[in-house]
């Protein structure tokens, strides 16, 4: 076997990368940025307990049972298995319910706390400190972030977990206390191997939609391991002959050493359970039921113009038409089915993905009369704004207007820690409430804690019994 040391170069741009993530200390993370991730990390495990009753993650529990592991990492609800495998079912639940935060870069987005589920594995496996793994988090939010801004992937028909699993791979190399040479081939393990098609999020949705990151987290944990035990990659994975800028993003530049770990708080939080473009329309589609009083009863119809990315990803633009909704993962990812839904029920929460819910007449009727258009002006506001108009058509003829640039949540509006434990209540309704405002405590000062101490809390949480 080669030595990561042996064949180590200096100058590829994945040895950048590499000394980026291990150089990254806590004191290099400002007090904003160590807010915004505590923050993160607390919505996203309230998305993942409020998943584990979940028939998908269920499932994936019951085949992590049956794979067994060695105990080195927890599961969210008790037990323990491989740090990879414990990455996939966290990970499972963390995304299920599609309602965890999100980075906007102009032509790419994605869903940077999915990193929570393979770092915390990564981070106990390790025996690492809160403060390794928030800095960790740190490194995998700034790269996941930054190679959306340069290279993204969508456009070329490939998913954004591409760039999720180098960050996963650098987060995981720093939260293991990997060295430079060893981190390196970690992430270029990682790069290689999972590049993962776009065809996860068009078209006919499957479960794969909310399983495809936490697949490529599994594997860049995987990753990191295999490097620690002295496994080589190809350190050419950016820039080398048949590399990732060769084969699909074009040539890109990140200058590591002079980037810093801020970039978490220019992500944004979901206020509905929603897919990330929806929330502005969503929003105002509420204000306008709530000022105008009418009943679903006396629309004709509901008509959206938007900003083109969210026509193309949820509105029945290139990534498929929308008004066939069968499935949660169908539903959370069409515009005319939210936005039906959300004025029928007056919210839009995780009950509203329920099948018994999306397959009702009312929902499906009015689904059919949204009628949702790209607007050139919107568009060219994305993404400082999420810019749109609602309008509402009567059936008598009347209508009823409202803009809207922004949503609660988004970065000129963003929620406080008070409203992120709100959320968490929610969403963790079923957990224990002294143990739920143990984890928020946890959370609130784990600077201070070993990553064991918020590990050991989620392993107390009990799955609620199967109906």
């Amino acid at each position: 076997m080669t030595t990561g040391s042996a064949s180590v170069r200096i100058g590829t741009k994945v040895q950048g990368l590499a000394a980026f993530a291990v150089g990254a200390r806590w004191e290099d993370v400002s007090h904003a940025a160590a807010a915004a991730l505590k923050a993160r990390v607390l919505d996203a495990l309230g998305c993942g307990l409020g998943a584990l009753s979940a028939p998908p993650v269920r499932t994936v529990r019951r085949l992590t049972a049956s794979l067994g592991g060695e105990p080195s990492a927890t599961l969210i609800g008790g037990g323990k298995t491989a740090p990879d495998r414990a990455a996939f079912f966290n990970g499972a639940a963390i995304r299920y319910l599609d309602f965890n935060d999100a980075y906007l870069a102009p032509y790419e987005t994605c869903h940077p706390s999915d990193n929570v589920a393979p770092l915390l594995a990564a981070a106990e496996y390790a025996h690492a400190s809160g403060s390794d793994f928030l800095t960790a988090l740190a490194v995998a939010y700034q790269v996941q972030c930054r190679l959306s801004d340069v290279a993204p992937v969508r456009a070329k028909g490939f998913d954004h977990t591409v760039q999720g699993v180098y960050s996963s791979a650098a987060g995981a190399a720093r939260a293991m206390g990997l060295p430079r040479t060893e981190a390196a081939h970690a992430i270029a393990i990682a790069g290689t191997g999972n590049n993962a098609l776009r065809v996860t999020r068009t078209g006919e949705l499957s479960n794969w939609k909310g399983l495809a990151f936490p697949h490529a987290a599994m594997n860049a944990v995987h990753a990191a391991l295999l490097a620690r035990w002295g496994i080589t990659g190809p350190l050419e994975v950016f820039e080398g002959n048949k590399g990732l800028e060769d084969a699909i993003t074009g040539p890109f530049t990140i200058d590591w050493a002079h980037e810093d770990l801020s970039r978490v708080t220019q992500t944004i939080t979901k206020r509905f359970n929603a897919e990330i473009h929806a929330q502005s329309a969503i929003e105002a589609l509420l204000t306008l039921r709530r000022q105008t009083g009418l009943p679903a009863s006396a629309l004709e119809a509901i008509e959206l113009d938007t900003f083109q990315v969210a026509f193309q990803i949820i509105g029945g633009g290139e990534e498929g038409g929308k008004k066939l909704v069968r499935t949660k993962e169908e539903a959370d990812h069409s515009l005319p089915y939210m936005l039906a839904a959300a004025y029928l029920d007056g919210e839009l929460t995780p009950a509203q993905y329920r099948d018994e819910r999306i397959a009702q007449g009312d929902v499906q009727d009015l689904l059919q009369r949204v009628d949702v258009r790209p607007d050139p002006a919107y568009s060219a506001r994305f993404p400082q704004e999420m810019a749109c108009q609602v309008t509402l058509r009567a059936r008598d003829g009347r209508s009823f207007t409202i803009e809207q640039r922004d949503y609660e949540g988004f970065t000129t509006r963003p929620v406080t820690w008070e409203q992120t434990v709100r959320k968490f209540r929610a969403l963790a309704r079923g957990v224990d409430p002294d143990l739920a405002q143990r984890i928020i405590d946890a959370v609130s000062r784990l600077e201070d804690l070993w990553i064991t101490d918020l590990t050991s809390l989620l392993a107390e949480v009990r799955i609620p019994e199967e109906e």
